[in-house]
């Protein structure tokens, strides 16, 4: 038996909610006195024997030699099988875009119960009894899973990670690839350097901007920051930034540990993609705007006057 913990990659570098989706499956493993192992879909530009610093003594690569599939329905079928060969009894997904994509075909294959947005290791002690996010972040349930498998997937940002473990051995075995349905015409790649779902600090603006003219100065700021920049629904829709930038209920959910807010009102829909956000600090002239009542932290003041004074109070903190 054991807990088989899917390691999410892109363009074959391990994602940062990686870590936490190993550590936890790690403990969980030791919670249930079980092995915990992890798996890699095809190739990998790392040290797959490192992963075990997380806390898991075996990896196993599935097909080392040829890129990771972009069709869900394949990787799938390879966590199937890996999850049926090591007598997986949990599988563990991280709740990314990959994640939300491959587990529920997982689960109808194994006939295995799924929640997802899991926070919490689950309650043993009568059952399986896992918390998840629910309302966007504004509450929490309780499920059980009462299926022979069960699969979760862990929201990113939060589960501590889990560091000094012995490195891991590693197992390569090739299996046959279910046929692709997906035929890729186009990839358009993020200008973004960081992935706005694995930065731990995002620099966004809304309308208060005025235009795309003047998203220099919220590059600046994120560059010293070390930031990876967003914006609302209305900028995107407007196409003064990219839509891969957009977050919100209908863009992308984050949960940075910092989260700065410029010129953004706060609509509803803006923050129930950002409200798992560590801190919250919104800069708006308005002080009136919704965006204060969620915030940690709030300047009322012009953002023409404001971003550029706290570029340089950042630049000169951090001898820029």
């Amino acid at each position: 038996m054991s807990v088989l913990i899917v390691i999410d990659t892109a363009e074959g570098v391990v994602k940062k909610s990686a870590f936490e989706t190993l550590s936890y499956g790690a403990d969980l493993a030791a919670q249930l006195g079980v092995n915990a192992i992890g798996l890699l879909l095809g190739a990998t530009s790392e040290e797959a024997g490192s992963l075990g610093q997380y806390g898991i003594k075996k990896i196993v690569q599935a097909n080392p030699d040829q890129p990771r599939a972009d069709d869900p329905t394949v990787l799938a079928d390879l966590v199937s099988k890996v999850a049926a060969n090591e007598q997986s009894q949990v599988i563990v997904f991280s709740h990314s875009l990959s994640g939300k994509a491959i587990a529920p075909i997982v689960s109808a294959k194994t006939k295995a119960g799924l929640v997802t947005g899991v926070v919490e290791l689950p309650n043993t002690s009568n059952g399986f009894i896992v918390k998840r996010a629910v309302f966007s972040g504004k509450a929490f349930s309780h499920v059980r899973i009462d299926t022979p498998i069960k699969l979760i997937s862990v929201n990113p940002n939060s589960y501590k990670i889990n560091t000094g473990g012995a490195p891991a051995t590693l197992e390569t075995i090739s299996l046959p690839a279910a046929a692709s349905r997906i035929n890729i015409t186009k990839r358009q790649k993020s200008s973004n350097e960081l992935l706005l779902t694995e930065a731990e600090t995002v620099v966004s603006a809304g309308r208060g901007l005025k235009g795309p003219e003047n998203w220099g100065m919220i590059e600046e700021l994120a560059k010293v920051m070390g930031a990876a920049t967003a914006c609302s629904r209305p900028v995107a829709d407007a196409h003064w930034r990219p839509h891969n930038e957009h977050v919100g209920q209908t863009g992308v959910a984050i949960a940075p540990t910092l989260y700065v807010a410029i010129g953004i009102s706060g609509a509803i829909q803006h923050l129930a993609g950002v409200n798992r956000s560590k801190v919250i600090v919104v800069i708006n002239k308005d002080p009136e705007a919704p965006f204060f009542k969620a915030a940690d932290y709030g300047i009322v003041g012009d953002a023409f006057e404001v971003v550029p004074a706290l570029t340089a109070a950042v630049k000169k903190l951090k001898g820029v």
